[in-house]
């Protein structure tokens, strides 16, 4: 398998194919990349590392702009039978593919920053090789969709053209997005009580923390997929050395009747897609037209009441004093009003006095139309400027960072009706053409410095999400908003996990009463680039503290574990259980599974491998 990409996803995709599916990977990195240390997952992290250390060690000064590991710069490759290494090039050229095995490849990961390059050379992989496997990273959905029907068409024309059999179905074409599969996970985390929901083929699967009863393990809706670990989220895990629960991923029943009263994430609904999300709040529509309420300011609107009040009072008044109609008492209040009425001259002195009032209360009326048309045209006019967070808001998320992930986080909280202050420092950032669309308040400048976050309304946060590219940006605004509020929920975006689990554990013990969560996107997204490389269609990921669970979708034929077990009985405690058949939310756990039924599994990612 070939792995190309330029940042921290192309290197942990390939330690998680290489350290949990055992598969023989070639990574193509720019040159200034050779040397990053990549991540490594499960307990193949001593191994792996080992392993990528002396492939990069054993580059370094011999693999050229285009050469391969153990091959001089312009050599073809062909000595590198194993398929491990790691190969440097500054463009993602045709002789760059070639070089790396594309032809002889049975799938390639393109996982650049940048969406013209992964499509250009998705172009080209599929014509050296069109029984490939591609799998491509793209920020643009709709595009997307598009060129994966694009580079399936041609997949299937090159296979007719070849008269190959089966390679139409064999080459296939992926295309995902990081930050939509991490951004579900990151919302969620930051919200109390907000539900991971994963849309499977035709259901949807809600998973939900709560406490466990002690009831039992419960059967389909109401499975517990996690136990959390011990005095989490609270965070009562003692003083530092003290030996602490870890995590567990699909406990057996015996485990969870053991667990009463521990934190645990549990399937709690599965139903059928039509009608929205179950139990989702409710969505506002998300459009650039403000609201009525909010063309005219609270003491302008009350302006305009009193006056409308005082022109009902007066023509009560004139219809008692003249007994005419009400209706001509109104109309002739509203002449009187704008003055172009004769003159009472002639006429009784309370309807004289009458007059005189509603001339009064119509020049007062004229400079508070004026001042209405003037607020309405100004609240148009910078409708397309970015709003200020408003005087006494509170309940709010406060996210830092408007880029790839936090513009995605900040769609799915505003989907979920929950008030967000952002803060950006770059004012050319990509999210604030979305922040803006939505209305959303938005502090320009860097969280670094003192009164950026105050100016956020930190002190009356629910809680902070921490998502911007830069580790120690996030950690030192966390921290400085835990010294404002020690009970904050905050959520934080670090790469590194052995610096991320060391934050999180030292966090969680400073501040007990506070929730804390620290997530990785690349975490998050590899899983689910891999599965996709190996065929297999990962439906969503659910961050389990440090850990992920994956809900893929997978074919019954051929796998011993599943075929002819019933539901209860096609489960492996800690690796994988069966939720549902898919487009069933009713699935009996005494249902027996055959060929032809696809099912939706909850799994580790080891799980998952040996499912293959």
């Amino acid at each position: 398998m070939v792995v190309c990409g330029d940042d921290g996803l192309a290197h942990r995709l390939a330690a998680e194919l290489r350290g949990v599916y055992g598969e023989q990977v070639t990574l193509v990195v720019p040159p200034n990349e050779r040397t990053v240390r990549p991540p490594v997952v499960g307990r193949a992290r001593s191994a792996s590392a080992a392993l990528f250390d002396r492939v990069v060690s054993a580059a370094v000064g011999t693999v050229g702009r285009s050469g391969t590991a153990g091959q001089p710069p312009g050599g073809t490759g062909g000595g590198r039978a194993d398929g491990e290494g790691v190969l440097e090039a500054a463009e993602l050229t045709e002789a760059v593919l070639a070089e790396a095995g594309v032809a002889r490849a049975a799938a390639l990961a393109l996982v650049y920053d940048d969406d013209e390059t992964n499509i250009r050379a998705a172009l080209t992989a599929r014509r050296l090789n069109p029984r490939l496997r591609l799998v491509l990273r793209l920020y643009n959905r709709r595009l997307g969709q598009h060129i994966e029907e694009l580079l399936d068409q041609a997949a299937a024309l090159a296979a007719g053209d070849d008269g190959g059999p089966g390679t139409a179905i064999e080459a296939s074409t992926t295309v995902l997005s990081d930050a939509d599969t991490a951004a579900p996970a990151l919302a969620a985390t930051a919200v109390a009580g907000t539900s991971r929901v994963v849309q499977a083929e035709g259901l949807l699967l809600r998973a939900v923390e709560r406490p466990l009863s002690g009831d039992g393990p419960g059967t389909g809706a109401g499975l517990t997929l996690a136990l959390l670990s011990g005095g989490d989220p609270a965070g009562a895990d003692g003083p530092f050395g003290a030996v602490e629960q870890q995590p567990r991923l699909l406990p057996d029943d015996e485990e969870v009747r053991q667990a009463a009263g521990r934190q645990a994430v549990v399937l709690e609904h599965v139903s059928a897609p039509a009608g929205g999300e179950p139990a989702a709040p409710a969505r506002r529509a998300m459009t650039g037209v403000p609201p009525l309420g909010s063309l005219f300011s609270r003491r302008l609107r009350w302006s305009l009441a009193v006056l409308v009040g005082c022109v009902v009072g007066l023509a009560v008044a004139l219809w008692v004093v003249t007994r005419i109609h009400p209706l001509r008492a109104f109309y002739i209040t509203l002449l009187d009003l704008f003055a172009i009425d004769d003159p009472a001259v002639r006429e009784p002195l309370g309807r004289q006095l009458l007059q005189l009032l509603s001339a009064f209360v119509g020049l007062l009326l004229l400079p508070v139309l004026l001042a209405a048309a003037l607020e309405a045209f100004g609240t148009f006019r910078t409708a397309s400027a970015l709003r200020k967070p408003p005087r006494g808001l509170s309940g709010h998320v406060v996210l830092l960072g408007l880029g790839k992930i936090g513009t995605r986080v900040l769609t799915r909280l505003r989907e979920l009706n929950i008030p967000v202050v952002c803060v950006e420092s770059d004012p050319e950032a990509r999210g604030l053409a979305t922040a803006r669309r939505l209305r959303v308040p938005v502090v320009l400048g860097d969280v670094t410095q003192e009164g950026v976050l105050e100016a956020a309304q930190i002190r009356r946060a629910e809680a902070l999400l921490a998502v911007t590219s830069s580790d120690t940006t996030n950690l030192e605004a966390v921290l400085y908003a835990r010294t404002v509020r020690p009970d904050l929920r905050v959520v934080l975006r670090l790469y590194d996990d052995d610096f991320a689990t060391a934050v999180y554990r030292t966090l969680r013990t400073a501040y007990p009463q506070a929730l804390t969560r620290s997530r990785s996107v690349t975490h998050l997204a590899a899983p689910a680039f891999a599965g996709a490389m190996l065929g297999r269609q990962v439906l969503g990921a659910v961050a389990v503290e440090r850990r992920v669970l994956l809900f893929a979708a997978v074919d019954v034929d051929g796998h011993p574990q599943l075929e002819g077990r019933t539901v209860r009985e096609a489960f492996r405690a800690g690796s994988w259980r069966v939720l549902a058949l898919l487009g069933r939310a009713d699935t009996s756990s005494s249902h027996v599974l055959e060929k032809g039924d696809r099912v939706v599994v909850a799994a580790t990612r080891r799980g998952l491998a040996e499912l293959r």
